[in-house]
């Protein structure tokens, strides 16, 4: 669920009536994403999307996103463009919180994916890398490396009522990412959550990428571990080298990766892995049960982890 503030129609009327988008017509909550209130919305002049901030979001990181969404449109990536209001301004208020109106996009995220799924988001993810790295603004990874510590610390006390040597085997875990972690890899603007809720299909195509509030700089290559975790994995959570190969090699057509980026994703991925599992573990363990946010279990990225703990190599992910 992902309506938890209620817009009253008085208010709906008010807020449009800044937009030269016409009358809103309906307004109807969308019962997908966790972290903000979305609704669509039409108008008299078609469909958008209307998103209320909620409070994870911090508010002064609000015009790097927008502003990186308008970027990338400029530069043919398909996403959602903000819509500014009669005053020029895209970021305003509704209900006391920030909000939003955006384009909305055609498509369907792919509930089973399939390795053409992996080898179009491969395309896009690469091609999104490119006209990200035009973007001048700057934000900082609030959820890499140096987070992950703390993280553990803050559901280390209740982890083993999950599984038995949970602890132990996470921190050992974090002490090895601590002392192999790459330093020097390219990188620039990365979206950081590109699971396939947030990639629209259509006709076989990526039609959209969605969903930009954990977007900001970091790794290339650390995007592609993210999204081999994501992408590559089965219901039975063993992993589809072509899959894999796919995506891989169709990023590669677009942005070539360098030699230690190849050696450097191994490790990367194993940071992905743990990056989702203290994620959720934090969220499984402190996110009341009577919540209208659906947990995800933390032991599937446990998996995960454990399965590029045993790669050696770029070759066990389909490349040379």
């Amino acid at each position: 669920m992902a309506v938890y503030t209620e817009v009253s129609d008085d208010e709906l009327v008010d807020f449009v009536s800044e937009y030269k988008i016409g009358s809103a017509r309906s307004c109807k909550g969308i019962a997908e994403g966790i972290e903000n209130s979305n609704y669509l919305l039409t108008t008299d002049s078609g469909t958008y999307i209307l998103t209320i901030y909620e409070k994870r979001v911090n508010p002064e990181e609000l015009p790097f996103f927008l502003n990186l969404m308008e970027h990338l449109k400029e530069h043919g990536i398909p996403c959602p463009l903000p819509i500014k209001g009669r005053d020029g301004q895209a970021l305003r208020t509704l209900c006391g919180k920030p909000a939003a109106i955006v384009s909305f996009l055609d498509g369907m995220w792919p509930r089973r994916v399939k390795p053409d799924h992996c080898a179009q988001l491969g395309s896009a993810m690469a091609h999104f890398h490119t006209a990200s790295q035009g973007f001048t603004s700057q934000r900082r990874n609030d959820l890499s490396l140096s987070a992950w510590q703390p993280l553990f610390e803050a559901s280390a006390d209740e982890a083993e009522s999950l599984r038995t040597g949970l602890v132990s085997e996470l921190e050992a875990e974090l002490n090895f990412l601590q002392s192999a972690w790459p330093q020097e890899l390219p990188a620039g603007v990365i979206h950081a959550d590109l699971f396939p809720d947030n990639v629209f299909f259509h006709d076989g195509n990526v039609s959209g990428v969605i969903d930009f509030y954990f977007a900001c700089n970091d790794f290339f290559a650390y995007e592609i571990a993210i999204c081999l975790n994501a992408w590559c994995f089965e219901v039975d959570l063993s992993f589809n080298v072509t899959k894999a190969k796919r995506l891989l090699n169709a990023y590669r057509k677009v942005r070539e990766f360098n030699d230690v980026e190849l050696k450097a994703l191994p490790i990367l991925a194993r940071g992905s892995a743990m990056r989702f599992l203290l994620t959720r573990l934090y969220d499984w363990l402190h996110t009341p049960e009577n919540a209208l946010v659906t947990r995800k279990d933390p032991l599937e990225y446990l998996e995960k982890l454990r399965f590029h703990q045993g790669v050696s190599g770029p070759g066990a992910y389909g490349l040379d």
